[in-house]
């Protein structure tokens, strides 16, 4: 494989200063303030419209001790909620000047309760209800809810979010789905110019740094990638679906055994870009927002499972998929619930699945390795 491109060796240098990395510093050193949010149903436009810096919310990349998160989150939240406080407790995130976080599951729920109660440092907490529905009463309940959101945000900070502005966010977003779904494209051919692992190393600092900055990061990424020959290959080509993941490690403990890793769905992946937001379907661009953020490449919460089985199905056959490897983080109840239905559907067609119990960060363990192996070698059998 050819040598790293210099776009990519860029971003690793980002990702290396999580949480505070330099592009959020220069930011804070002009003035700037941040918002952080942790489920991809927070529009981040709106937030990009009012002058502030979005960024996501996560955990390292890394598994983490937990004991003082513990204290605040009972032991069933999901590890991501709880490194996510740990962090805050730890004052990792003490740079923040607000936080949005999403009804979507009851950890995120409760995540906000306990900062809002117990840490206390920033002027904004708010929390977005989510419907699990898409139909119009759906949608027009979820607007209401955005539209909370942006008089919260106008208020605390003082500042007017306009159309015009929104319209601006909505094309710079729109920009950066275009550009990663150039970047999956590559990733469709029999040599991916990329690997799996650094694929989510490049969505990670998407969350790390103002939009526009890497927007420029990511084309020349791109054009990197297409005037180069690099060719990655691997044994077996596998989709990870499953539970919040932004640990490169893990899937490059599967790519190490022979995995091709070339597609996803997770929300730290495919569902974080994979819709656009459609300005055609409303005048309004807070309504085109809200049905975009909605109706989205939907997560295990959404009912019924239907779209999101067939999304999933439609990517195997687009992607030439002959497995699947599902990470479910302990407790992270709307993926667990989920799975054996996925599971069943997936091996109709023919694709195994691979269902790994874990803790998020986890990363190469020997467990893994060796199922990873085993599952890879099991396909590689049936092949021949």
């Amino acid at each position: 494989m050819a040598e790293t491109p210099k776009a990519l060796e860029k971003i690793r240098q980002i990702n290396a200063g999580f949480p505070y990395t330099d592009p959020i510093k220069a930011w804070k050193e002009r003035g700037g303030k941040v918002v952080a949010w942790t489920c991809t149903y927070v529009p981040e436009e709106v937030i990009w419209a009012a002058g502030l810096l979005p960024v996501r919310m996560t955990g390292d990349s890394h598994e983490l001790e937990l004991e003082d998160a513990n204290a605040y989150l009972y032991i069933n939240t999901c590890s991501f909620q709880r490194a996510c406080l740990q962090l805050t407790l730890d004052k990792k995130f003490d740079f923040l000047d607000g936080y949005v976080s999403a009804a979507t599951c009851d950890g995120s729920r409760r995540l906000a309760d306990v900062w809002r109660n117990y840490v206390k440092h920033i002027p904004l907490i708010h929390v977005l209800s989510v419907p699990r529905k898409t139909s119009e009463r759906a949608h027009q309940l979820y607007l209401s809810e955005v539209k909370e959101m942006k008089q919260k945000i106008e208020e605390v900070f003082n500042v007017k979010i306009t159309d015009a502005a929104l319209h601006k966010a909505i094309k710079l977003y729109n920009h950066t789905r275009a550009l990663l779904k150039e970047l999956y494209e590559m990733r469709k051919k029999d040599k991916p110019p990329i690997t799996g692992a650094e694929s989510l190393e490049v969505i990670n600092a998407a969350f790390r740094m103002p939009r526009d900055e890497y927007n420029q990061l990511l084309e020349e990424l791109i054009k990197e990638l297409k005037d180069s020959k690099r060719e990655v290959t691997g044994k077996v080509r596998l989709l990870i679906s499953g539970s919040p993941l932004n640990n490169p490690d893990f899937i490059a403990t599967i790519e190490s055994e022979g995995g091709l890793v070339v597609a996803d769905e997770l929300c730290m992946g495919t569902r974080y870009w994979w819709d656009p937001v459609d300005e055609k379907s409303s005048p309004d661009p807070l309504e085109a927002i809200s049905r975009r953020y909605l109706s989205n490449f939907p997560c295990a919460r959404m009912v019924p499972c239907d779209e999101r089985f067939e999304r999933i199905l439609a990517m195997t056959k687009e992607y030439r998929v002959e497995g699947m490897v599902a990470e479910i983080i302990r407790y992270c109840v709307p993926y667990a619930h989920d799975e054996p239905m996925l599971r069943e559907k997936l091996e109709h067609v023919g694709i195994p699945v691979l269902e790994l119990d874990l803790e998020y960060g986890v990363s190469g363990s020997g467990q893994i390795r060796t199922r990873a192996q085993a599952f890879i070698e099991m396909i590689l059998d049936k092949r021949a």
